[in-house]
């Protein structure tokens, strides 16, 4: 289905759940109770699956679920290859913070899942302690290996860019993609819930790393992206850079959201949801609202000017 400004929308993100094993310092608060700010009522995997089979009638291509922690879901492996059953899916992937990857990467592949994110913000032990508040690295980078092991590449790696926290490790990350088949995408802070406070000392856009590291060469993406794609010469892997504020991608976004408990966000960054829990069992009235949430998708976001998001919600209980 094509939005009021021309833009084919192929690719749906479901929050499958607001609540997290990891508590990082950028999304979840710290001293409040984050189970208040959690929903009570969350939609179901057979819901869920209801509502992807008339997003791909109308020309839903592209799945991915996130969270929270998409992998503390009891049945995850059960609802990713009901969706792949589904007419019309050609992609399946996740974005996971990888801690309890390893154990489940198998059934997951085997499934039906295609492609993996993981969320990784430094290589350091002692640093990932202190991001996540006590989340253990080794259990990511075991997931990493064995899902190169079970080739699922390439494998991304998403990393916040916290200037002054996590900076010094730019050059790291980018060695990893020499003769990994990784691709490490760098993410700008967003100035949105937990981020927020981070944001006007620790945001750091795409031209400084560019600027740091000039030999990395730019390379055309296949496809839409929100990553500005470069990689280093004769390496496997490839960087981007995803620059929601510096250089944002709203003229080519083909998504929609869906979060946990059944509202379809049209933009990241608006205050606008469509709430679609009360459809979804009547097939009529659910493409409806899914067909107005694809014609209210607004042209672009403001934060530019406004130096914060529009939406209240926290990161967590977007899905990103």
């Amino acid at each position: 289905m094509v939005d009021n400004y021309g833009r084919r929308i192929e690719y749906l993100r479901v929050s499958l759940t607001d609540k997290c094993n990891l508590k990082c310092i950028y999304c979840m608060p710290e001293k409040e109770d984050v189970e208040k700010k959690c929903c009570r009522k969350k939609m179901s995997n057979e819901e869920i699956i209801k509502f992807v089979r008339i997003a791909a009638s109308l020309g839903i291509k592209k799945i991915r679920y996130t969270g929270g922690e998409p992998l503390i879901v009891k049945d995850i492996d059960k609802l990713i290859y009901n969706t792949g059953r589904i007419h019309g899916i050609k992609d399946i992937a996740i974005t996971t913070n990888g801690v309890l990857l390893e154990d489940m990467a198998g059934e997951l592949k085997n499934a039906g899942l295609k492609r993996v994110n993981i969320s990784l913000d430094t290589l350091r032990e002692y640093r990932f302690k202190k991001i996540t508040r006590n989340g253990d690295i080794n259990k990511v980078l075991k997931a990493i290996d064995k899902c190169l092991c079970l080739g699922m590449t390439p494998l991304k790696i998403n990393v916040v860019l916290l200037k002054g926290i996590n900076d010094d490790e730019i050059g790291d990350f980018i060695n990893l993609t020499k003769k990994l088949p990784i691709d490490v995408r760098f993410i700008e802070l967003m100035p949105i819930g937990e981020g927020v406070k981070f944001y006007k000392n620790s945001l750091m856009t795409s031209e400084e790393v560019l600027e740091r590291f000039p030999m990395l060469i730019r390379i055309k993406n296949k496809g839409i992206s929100t990553a500005e794609s470069y990689k280093l010469r004769n390496a496997r892997g490839r960087i981007g850079f995803i620059s929601p504020l510096s250089c944002k991608f709203c003229k080519d976004c083909n998504k929609i959201r869906l979060t946990s408990e059944g509202m379809i966000k049209p933009c990241l960054h608006s205050q606008e949801e469509i709430s679609i829990k009360e459809y979804i069992d009547n097939e009529v009235l659910l493409t409806s609202k899914i067909r107005e949430a694809i014609l209210s998708k607004p042209e672009e976001h403001n934060m530019e000017l406004n130096k914060r998001s529009e939406t209240e919600r926290m990161m967590f209980q977007i899905g990103g």
